[in-house]
């Protein structure tokens, strides 16, 4: 039996502190293997573009998950969600009932230490550009580089399956920093009780003063970050979370009938009222003053809505049907390599660490593909510069 001062405990939660979990490793396990996901079913019932995954090392029989929610996410699986403020927690055999759960690792508390090391990327194919995989390489703490494959890391039989390479896919498969796609974005749940569409605006003839401040300028696409804080990552459960930024007005049904709202205010009002337009759409509202909305149903984040900012929202990127794959590059304005939004809350933790290599991760990436660092970082190291 190890002593008390041989083990490290792990505690998961959700944004609104209603399930709390914990339990104990020894030390000497530690870092615990996990593998990334970038699968479709991954991407739409989290709002995620990647989710990171470990084995939880309670037995199951030990846990109470009673106050989550449960999604039928495949006949295999089910997701455990907190009905009240969306963060998904676990995910839960259905055919074998004494397999341990798998807990998402966005939910582990940021503690001193190296906890867990991912080992594979699982499914890249399915984001047809590489997704996030493209920034987590080298993820963890001892350099080594987590292998990407297409579908599984293991065929049918329990066959390695062959990985691929980070050169996959070649610059010209992708549709690059200029280039602006006109194509409508499809947004989309797991369950499909979110269904809406984003028909980014073409901003021609408008001058560069006008543009809503997350347009850019060069290329006329939003603006797509990474956000460090521990509300967003703990909505959807992934360690390394991403917006994308949009106007209410080019939000629109999927079914083309008129009538989405076009302000934060009109949109809380009619979730409010359970309007079936809106479908499961739902919110959890995680200061006075903002609302975050998820799929009531399967967990999904969608949305970001602040009352300061009545006329747009943040959207989870990972909810999105883009024709150029799931960074959706066509039609935002990534900052690769750029400072993460609220970095500073992660400071004696593991993930600040985490968060240094994304970065250096994102900008090594940038940089082999021939990208220039986009219109807000240049304005953001700029203003360093003169202060």
């Amino acid at each position: 039996m190890s002593s008390s001062e041989d083990l490290v405990t792990l505690t998961a939660d959700c944004l609104c502190k209603a399930n709390i979990f914990t339990t104990q490793v020894p030390r000497s396990k530690l870092p615990l293997e996990a593998w990334a996901c970038h699968c479709d079913s991954c991407r739409h019932v989290t709002g995620a573009i990647y989710t990171t995954d470990l084995t939880w090392p309670e037995e199951r029989a030990n846990v109470d998950v009673s106050a989550l929610k449960a999604y039928s996410f495949s006949p295999k699986y089910d997701v455990l969600f907190c009905p009240t403020c969306s963060t998904l927690i676990f995910f839960a055999s259905t055919q074998k009932p004494n397999e341990k759960l798998v807990v998402s690792t966005g939910t582990l508390k940021n503690a001193p230490g190296d906890f867990f090391k991912i080992t594979k990327h699982q499914f890249v194919g399915d984001t047809g550009d590489g997704g996030a995989s493209m920034w987590l390489r080298k993820p963890n703490t001892d350099g080594t580089e987590a292998i990407r494959y297409s579908k599984r890391a293991q065929d049918d039989n329990g066959n390695p399956a062959q990985a691929i390479s980070y050169d996959w896919p070649s610059p010209d498969q992708l549709t690059g920093y200029a280039a602006k796609t006109k194509d409508p974005v499809h947004i989309w749940c797991r369950c499909g009780g979110v269904n809406l569409r984003w028909e980014p605006p073409s901003y021609e003839g408008i001058k560069d003063e006008d543009l809503p401040w997350f347009v850019d300028p060069n290329t006329h696409k939003a603006l797509a970050g990474f956000c460090a804080c521990e509300s967003c990552r703990l909505f959807g459960g992934v360690d390394v979370w991403t917006w994308g930024f949009a106007e209410l007005k080019d939000i629109h049904f999927s079914n083309k009938e008129p009538g989405f709202p076009n302000s934060s205010d009109a949109l809380r009002a009619l979730v409010d009222a359970r309007d079936p337009s809106v479908g499961s759409l739902t919110y959890f509202a995680s200061s006075s003053d903002a609302q975050r909305y998820f799929c009531s149903n399967c967990s999904a984040s969608i949305f970001y809505a602040w009352d300061e900012r009545k006329f747009m929202v943040d959207v989870a990127l990972g909810v999105l049907e883009a024709s150029d794959g799931a960074r959706a590059e066509g039609s935002f304005s990534w900052a690769f390599g750029g400072a993460i939004s609220h970095l500073e809350e992660n400071a004696g933790g593991w993930r600040y660490d985490q968060f240094q290599r994304v970065m250096k991760e994102g900008e090594d990436w940038r940089i082999s593909r021939g990208y220039p660092k986009n219109w807000r970082r240049l304005a953001r190291e700029e203003a360093v510069e003169r202060a």
